[in-house]
């Protein structure tokens, strides 16, 4: 469970309420349901509109990442690569060929078996690369579908602030200034949920799955150059010289204690 996730929009909405009551307001002073119909309810129907069916379809099964990330072991797969790196140089590459039916990582399943199977260098490297752009592409287009909300959000908000003052122009001419007040309160309070919506759920949930999508792009990056280095034959501790350098310093000692190469 990412905690950040939660705690921040905990931290956003309690602010915005701490705020409302230094203010002297009470939170049902905030709300309002016909704006929420307009704000929150025309924001997704735009939303969807932008959208194919089979990304709302699979709309829990990426959103979820934002608050529970893909745990990866980078140290680890490091030094899975030196292993392979290691046994490679004593018996061949084909001797990798047993291991592959044991890897549980359909990507570096995939670069394995190709180097077994004797592809050129060049052409692994190529399907490695288009798998991982490919994926790349596809986090892209699922994390659009918040971005769009965000994007929605503040615009239905000044949709419903635009309602309200109709509203609030209409009952002018009665000459009652309390109407004219609670009207024109109905009318901001549309656009404070587009901006409250859009800037602590939307847009940092399409900010949390893009930093997923940029910690597995390191990860198949790892992966991708120790599978070329295993095909080209380099020392083990070349190998893992070379893929440290995508962990941060503060975990390269892992490494280090592991040995190997």
């Amino acid at each position: 469970m990412d905690i950040a996730t939660l705690a921040g929009m905990g931290a956003g909405f309690g602010l915005v309420l701490f705020g409302t009551l230094v203010a002297g307001l009470t939170p049902l002073d905030l709300f309002n349901a016909p704006s929420i119909l307009i704000t929150v309810g025309g924001g997704l129907s735009a939303t969807i509109i932008s959208n194919p069916i089979t990304r709302l379809v699979n709309l829990t099964n990426f959103t979820k990442y934002a608050f529970s990330p893909v745990s990866y072991d980078l140290p680890q797969i490091i030094l899975q690569m030196v292993a392979f790196a290691e046994r490679a140089r004593r018996e061949g590459l084909l001797s990798l060929e047993d291991d592959v039916a044991n890897l549980d990582d359909p990507f570096i399943k995939k670069g394995i078996q190709l180097v077994v199977d004797g592809t050129d260098p060049e052409l692994v490297r190529s399907i490695l690369d288009s798998d991982m752009q490919n994926i790349h592409t596809r986090h892209e287009d699922n994390a659009k579908f918040w971005g769009d909300l965000g994007f929605f959000l503040p615009a239905f908000g000044m949709l419903g602030t635009l309602i309200g003052l109709i509203q609030m122009l209409k009952n002018l001419g009665s000459g009652d200034p309390t109407a004219i007040g609670e009207g024109m309160a109905a009318a901001l309070i549309t656009t404070l949920y587009g901006s409250l919506f859009s800037n602590i759920v939307a847009l940092p949930l399409k900010g949390k799955l893009m930093v997923r999508d940029s910690e597995e792009m390191i990860v198949k990056s790892v992966m991708i150059e120790g599978i070329l280095s295993i095909q080209s034959g380099d020392n083990p501790r070349i190998v893992k010289d070379k893929l440290a350098s995508f962990v941060p310093p503060s975990e390269r000692a892992q490494l280090e204690e592991a040995g190997g190469g």
